[in-house]
């Protein structure tokens, strides 16, 4: 079974807000490396604490939060942003 990538309403803004080179690494990103994966937890990192049911992805100085939902096959992207703000 090969994931794909879902967006919450609240992601698909932060992405939007942010500058275009910077949405187009993300979606690229996402696109070659978790869109089709088969283990989407190989290329993240669990977090821990209050955000332990979510995998987080880096893509340069930008985090992608995401909960992967193994009985419907997706990877649903939370949240989008800095690593200096996207933890708060």
């Amino acid at each position: 079974m090969t994931y794909k990538i879902e967006f919450t309403l609240h992601s698909k803004k932060q992405l939007k807000k942010l500058d275009k080179n910077i949405s187009g690494m993300i979606m690229a990103y996402l696109l070659k490396n978790i869109q089709g994966s088969e283990n989407p937890r190989e290329k993240g990192k669990a977090l821990i604490g209050n955000l332990k049911d979510r995998w987080r992805y880096r893509v340069g100085d930008y985090r992608i939060i995401c909960r992967i939902e193994d009985e419907k096959v997706i990877v649903l992207v939370l949240e989008i942003g800095n690593r200096k703000e996207i933890y708060k």
